[in-house]
């Protein structure tokens, strides 16, 4: 079967529709998959639904989706760095839903290992229990979260082979590797494909099973928080 696409456009191609779910990796700036954020932008579709564990910042990353007025909802942890966001969340133009970062990558993994639910003690007696379930398990309350499963995936990883075995390069192995997992399709960029066969398999993060289309490009790698020293 053909995974690797020419370009970020051609490997979209017949999986983006309006109002559907989508799970990016990343986290702030760092290993998000700009090139396919930017031709889901290019592509116009809009009423989205992104579980992601921020939104960029106002120009680059989600942010553009943001900004277009592309994104319905988001599931996040963090929302700091984006005026925008914090602009449309208090207007009301933006649902939000807030996830502890932990129980936002575990609900990515479970769905993507076919679990409908979990419990977890996190969030019990705060805005993040209300409406859900509790249950106790030897004294301590839980509250169950439900796996996520969308539509489509879309990652960053470093390297892969022409199979979509991936690498992923240090800070960027955050959200990425539970992002793949949960999509019915997984789209990846990557800096460098090299042959089937090449990698070592002990040195592979996430399986080539769970990506189906894949592709190589230039990446800007913005920072997001620059700091320097005085001269």
């Amino acid at each position: 079967m053909k995974k690797v696409y020419g370009s970020a456009a051609e490997a979209l191609d017949g999986l983006l529709f309006d109002g559907m779910f989508i799970a990016a990796g990343g986290f702030g700036l760092c290993g998000i998959p700009e090139l396919l954020i930017d031709a889901i932008n290019k592509a116009g579709t809009k009423d989205l639904t992104v579980a992601s564990n921020n939104c960029g910042v106002d120009d680059f990353g989600l942010g553009i989706l943001l900004a277009d007025k592309q994104i319905k909802k988001m599931l996040s942890s963090y929302v700091g760095e984006n005026a925008e966001f914090m602009r449309q969340f208090l207007s009301g133009e933006l649902e939000l839903e807030f996830n502890p970062q932990g129980t936002l990558a575990e609900r990515m993994r479970a769905g993507g290992c076919g679990i409908p639910g979990f419990y977890t003690k996190t969030g019990v007696g705060t805005v993040i229990a209300e409406g859900k379930e509790h249950k106790d398990f030897n004294g301590e309350t839980y509250i169950m979260e439900e796996g996520i499963f969308a539509d489509l995936s879309i990652v960053k990883a470093w390297k892969a082979d022409e199979t979509g075995n991936l690498i992923f390069r240090k800070t960027a192995r955050n959200f990425n590797p539970p992002a793949a997992m949960c999509g019915k399709v997984c789209v990846v960029e990557v800096e460098e494909i090299v042959p089937t066969g090449s990698l070592d398999p002990d040195a592979i993060h996430l399986p080539g099973i769970y990506v189906h289309r894949l592709i190589q490009g230039a990446h800007e790698k913005r920072i997001e928080q620059r700091t320097v020293r005085a001269a």
